[in-house]
C-alpha cells in the first residue's frame, strides 16, 4: 500500500488528507480493521516507537496508552499485586499472570483511566488472547502491534460493531534518518531523534546518595523513554515498571511536575482500601466508576458522598476519604522514580516530587541553579543522575 486516504486531518474541515511515504515506498503497515484517522496515526506511530524502545531497553514486553499524541502511561509486563488488580479493574481476568503482555496492558490502561478513555493502544509484541480480551471491554479508538494471534484478532475485530481500528506494523521497519514536516507552508527538517536511552545514561549521579538500584534504573528508563514521545514540557513519575503520572505540554516545568504528581497521587490512592471498597451499584460501568473514583479522591465537581449524590452510584453512603487519611497514605510511599525532559530550573520541582514519594531522579542538568536542585535532593536523601540529554518532543 503506497498511500492511505483519511477522512480528514486534525479536524473535519481539513481535507483532503492522507498518509504516504515521501520516497514512494510502501507504507510499513497493514490496516486489518477500521479506518484510522489522522490523529489516530499520530498516536499509533509515536506509541509504537515508545513501546519498541522500552522493549529493547528492558527486555520486557511493553504497552502504551496514548491520547492526543502523548502517552497517558507506559508499562512493562510485570505481574500485578492483588490490590493493584482490583484498582485496575482486572481482578476478574483468568490467566492474567500467565501473559506478561496482558499485565503490561493492565498496568498501562489502569494507570490514568480517565485520560485513557478512548485511547490508542500500542503493543511491543504479538497480541495474545488475554490482552485482546482486556482491550475488548475498554473504550478505545485503536491498536498498533507487530502481529495478532488469530483468535485475538477476531476478538478485537468484534469491537465497535466491527469498526475497531487495528493496525499491524512491520517491526523491522527503520525510518529515514531525516524527518520533515510543514507548518504554515514552510518545511522543517531535522535529524530523527535516534538517541538510545539505557542504563549508561544514569551513571553521572550528582547527589550525595549515589545508590540507584536496578528496579529504579528500570523505572527511570521507562520514564525517560516515555518523555521522549510526550509533548514538551514534560515530566514523568514511574514505579514498579510503569509510568504512573505524565505531565505533558505545560509551559512551566513546575506545572508539569504538579500535574504529573497529582496523577501519581491519584494512582496510589486508587489502591487505598476505602477506594477499593466503594459499594458501587452493579449497573455502574467502568468509565463511570472512574469518574466517581476521581471525584471521591480529588473532590472535584461533585461531592459523590453527599446526600442526593451517593444514591446515584452506591448501594450505601460511603465514608469520605479525608485529607488527613490521604496525606497519611501518600506519606508512606517511597521509591518512586522521576524523569524530566529538560533541566529543573528550581528546587520547587524537587519539593513537589518529594510529596509523591520520589527517591530517584533523572534530568539533563545544565541549569544555572543546578546547585539548588542538588541541595534540595540531598535534603531528602534522593539520588539524582544528570543525563546530559534533552528530550523535547513537538
Amino acid at each position: 500500500m503506497k498511500e492511505f486516504e483519511l477522512k480528514y486531518g486534525c479536524n473535519p474541515n481539513q481535507k483532503p488528507s492522507k498518509i504516504y511515504m515521501e520516497n514512494g515506498a510502501d507504507l510499513p503497515i497493514e490496516i486489518l480493521s477500521g479506518r484510522p484517522g489522522y490523529i489516530n496515526f499520530l498516536d499509533a506511530f509515536n506509541s509504537w516507537q515508545l513501546v519498541k524502545e522500552i522493549k529493547e531497553a528492558t527486555g520486557l514486553p511493553a504497552v502504551a496508552s496514548f491520547k492526543h499524541v502523548s502517552p497517558t502511561s507506559a508499562a512493562v509486563g510485570l505481574k500485578l499485586s492483588e490490590k493493584l488488580k482490583r484498582a485496575c479493574f482486572v481482578d476478574d481476568i483468568e490467566g492474567l499472570d500467565d501473559s506478561p503482555l496482558a499485565c503490561a496492558y493492565a498496568r498501562a490502561r489502569g494507570t490514568d483511566r480517565m485520560c485513557s478513555f478512548g485511547d490508542w493502544v500500542a503493543l511491543s509484541d504479538v497480541c495474545d488472547v488475554t490482552t485482546a480480551l482486556l482491550i475488548k471491554r475498554e473504550v478505545s479508538d485503536g491498536i498498533i502491534a507487530p502481529g495478532y494471534e488469530p483468535e485475538a484478532l477476531e476478538i478485537l475485530r468484534s469491537k465497535r460493531k466491527g469498526n475497531y481500528n487495528i493496525v499491524k506494523i512491520d517491526e523491522n521497519y527503520v525510518p529515514e534518518v531525516t524527518e520533515r514536516k510543514q507548518v504554515f507552508g514552510i518545511t522543517f527538517e531535522q535529524g530523527r531523534n535516534n538517541f538510545e536511552i539505557n542504563r549508561e545514561l544514569l551513571t553521572n549521579v550528582v547527589t550525595e546518595n549515589k545508590d540507584i538500584p536496578e528496579s529504579a534504573v528500570r523505572d527511570l528508563i521507562i520514564a525517560l523513554i516515555t518523555l521522549k514521545y510526550t509533548q514538551s514540557n514534560s515530566v514523568c513519575y514511574a514505579v514498579d515498571g510503569q509510568a504512573i503520572g505524565v505531565g505533558a505540554g505545560q509551559q512551566s516545568r513546575i506545572h508539569c511536575t504538579r500535574l504529573a504528581g497529582t496523577k501519581a497521587d491519584t494512582w496510589f490512592l486508587r489502591q487505598h482500601e476505602k477506594v477499593l471498597s466503594l459499594p458501587f451499584k452493579a449497573d455502574i460501568g467502568r468509565p463511570d466508576r472512574d469518574n466517581v473514583i476521581d471525584g471521591y479522591i480529588n473532590k472535584n465537581e461533585e461531592d459523590v458522598c453527599a446526600d442526593g449524590n451517593w444514591q446515584k452510584y452506591f448501594t450505601e453512603q460511603p465514608e469520605p476519604l479525608t485529607d488527613a487519611e490521604a496525606k497519611e497514605y501518600l506519606a508512606s510511599i517511597d521509591g518512586v522514580a522521576l524523569g524530566s525532559d529538560a533541566f529543573f530550573p528550581f528546587g520547587d520541582n524537587i519539593e513537589r516530587a518529594h510529596k509523591s514519594g520520589v527517591k530517584y531522579i533523572a534530568e539533563p542538568g545544565g541549569s544555572i541553579r543546578d546547585d539548588q536542585v542538588i541541595e534540595t535532593c540531598n535534603k531528602y536523601g534522593m539520588a539524582m543522575a544528570f543525563t546530559g540529554m534533552r528530550l523535547f518532543h513537538h
